[in-house]
């Protein structure tokens, strides 16, 4: 895959604009996992109507129904609910949920927290909706990148501030940190797919200026992280990210927080989007699907 990316001689994203950027992550084009029913709605957010995408399970099964807050990765500037569609539709199967993909405003015409803001609004208004959808079991937010950032600074937000609950964390390959002085960092700087640079364009994007390492934008630099819902952590052996990502599995449990999770080997960053091309993705899905159906059925007994 790396040979394939180099030879299609892209240039870094750090040196285009941002028009340009958002062209590089587009709608999936292999052929979509199979679900029982995909609606698209609007709810009234905090800056005007936020559109979602509803994703229900294909099968019927007697598991209890969850429900899962999707926040979609681009470095809060690219992608869509278009470009994470297979990936919410086989969140969908293996967690049996109904899952909610989020069109949270991209920076930046909208800098930090406006994301956050809508994910906040989003939860509420998911949670209330929870017994049309026929949810009984965990509510959960779930995010891939500068998604799995959204969903760790909505989980540590959530309690108190009257959305609801947030009964479980799934942080693929997050944003965790504005530092980017890591091990991975240095070590994958350039030609593994996210490179460094490329970072911290997306972090200038997404700051407008401001402090970045304010735990709004950087979650690791929390106070406390005790009393965060339960967690699966997912990271990638060749990404920038890793090592962040893995920091805060390691910060969440030593706060007490019960925290599974994977270092997947031989994988780049993003590589859940590639399920034609991985088996590693049905593999981790399903991990995923088991602890999830797992808690949701705890929570009905």
């Amino acid at each position: 895959m790396l040979e394939e990316l180099a030879a299609l001689e892209l240039p870094p994203i750090y040196t285009q604009s941002v028009a340009d950027a958002r062209e590089r992550l587009v709608a999936a084009t292999e052929p979509l996992t199979e679900v029982g029913l995909v609606v698209d709605e609007r709810f009234d957010g905090p800056a005007g109507p936020v559109r979602v995408r509803r994703y229900h399970p294909q099968d019927e099964s007697d598991d209890p129904t969850n429900l899962v807050l999707f926040f979609h990765g681009g470095g809060w500037v690219i992608g869509s609910i278009e470009s994470h569609e297979d990936v919410c539709r086989r969140l969908a199967n293996s967690c049996s949920a109904v899952v909610v993909s989020v069109d949270y405003r991209l920076a930046p015409e909208a800098v930090c927290p406006a994301a956050v803001d809508d994910c906040m609004a989003a939860l509420r208004w998911a949670n209330g909706n929870r017994s049309d959808w026929g949810v009984q079991g965990i509510t959960a937010v779930c995010g891939d990148s500068a998604g799995g950032n959204l969903a760790a600074v909505v989980a540590q937000r959530a309690t108190g501030a009257g959305v609801g609950p947030v009964d479980y964390q799934v942080l693929l390959y997050p944003v965790t940190d504005a530092n980017l002085d890591t091990g991975s960092y240095l070590e994958f700087a350039e030609g593994y797919g996210l490179e460094r640079e490329s970072m911290r364009w997306f972090w200038r994007q997404y700051m407008g200026g401001q402090d970045p390492t304010q735990p709004v934008a950087s979650p690791l630099r929390a106070t406390t992280l005790a009393g965060v819902p339960s967690a699966y952590v997912v990271t990638a052996e060749y990404d920038t990210l890793r090592d962040e990502g893995d920091a805060y599995a390691a910060a969440m449990r030593d706060a007490g927080v019960n925290v599974a999770g994977e270092c997947v080997p031989g994988v780049l960053h993003g590589f859940l989007l590639h399920g034609d091309r991985f088996s590693e993705v049905d593999e981790v899905f399903l991990r995923i699907g088991q602890h999830v159906r797992k808690l949701g059925a705890a929570k009905t007994t």
